[in-house]
């Protein structure tokens, strides 16, 4: 396996935590952190290897083993039959690991309940969505070689709308986007909506979401999976200035731009 891989070990939330043969191949970023706050809200033990997105690690022929989309995260597991499994989208990830070791539905619910339904509603919602369109919105705004308007603004109104869309769920509920308990459809969302400054919007109209937000981020569970593999650092954005984000993205900006570049020839 490449050596390049930094080996992080095995997560726990507990000395309690239940064994398991999950490995986890991730990075920090929204779509990564999902995956490892729904582990330490199961209080599953797990090891990580961190992907260096910059070098193009997720390329390499024994990562597309695990996912040929050569995108994080991705995940394998010893399967109930004794032999390994692979995992790889974030939902797909996620909900493999409630379907099979979430029994007592701590984040979940029964299959075959409305609830359970709902909360699949939400998560393809974020997966087909949310995500989408503030990836795009951080592209535009940040990685782009220009500042190309017309995106920008398409992508950010778009992600702006679907906040609003979140905002109002909220409002209904009170508590969480599926009843009164957290969801893989929260965990699923929250990493996004903890990037807006790095999108460029501001969520002081949504009082719900932004009440939501804080809700998770004081779980201690989903407080320590944000900062695997690295530590979380998309809230502490809003002290920055427009200025200091762009020159933030600068780095990232070129491997970004690379890796279209390498994309196209294939």
């Amino acid at each position: 396996m490449n050596r390049r891989l930094t080996q992080i070990g095995s997560h726990l939330l507990t000395k309690m935590a239940r064994k398991t043969d999950i490995h986890l191949y991730t990075a920090q970023t929204p779509n990564g952190i999902k995956v490892t706050m729904l582990l330490e809200e199961l209080g599953l033990e797990y090891k990580v290897t961190a992907i260096e997105l910059g070098k193009n690690t997720q390329k390499e022929p024994w990562f597309l083993d695990i996912n040929p989309n050569g995108r994080i995260p991705a995940m394998t597991d010893t399967f109930t039959d004794g032999s390994t499994i692979r995992l790889f989208e974030s939902g797909s990830i996620m909900q493999y690991l409630v379907d099979r070791y979430d029994t007592g539905h701590k984040v979940s619910y029964p299959q075959g309940s409305r609830e359970y339904y709902e909360t699949n509603n939400w998560l393809f919602w974020q997966m087909g969505g949310l995500g989408p369109m503030q990836g795009q919105a951080n592209h535009f705004a940040r990685y782009a070689p220009e500042k190309i308007e017309y995106g920008i603004n398409r992508y950010q109104n778009e992600t702006r709308r679907l906040y609003g869309v979140m905002n109002t769920q909220l409002g209904k509920t009170n508590a969480y986007l599926v009843g009164d308990k957290i969801t893989i459809a929260d965990l699923s969302s929250w990493g996004w909506v903890a990037g807006h400054h790095w999108a460029g919007i501001n969520i002081d109209d949504f009082p719900h979401l932004k009440a939501w937000l804080e809700r998770v981020l004081a779980r201690p569970a989903s407080e320590k999976g944000r900062h695997v593999p690295s530590r979380h650092t998309a809230l502490e954005q809003k002290n920055l200035s427009q200025e200091e984000l762009d020159k933030k993205a600068e780095q990232a900006r070129a491997w970004v731009q690379q890796g279209m570049a390498a994309d196209a020839k294939k």
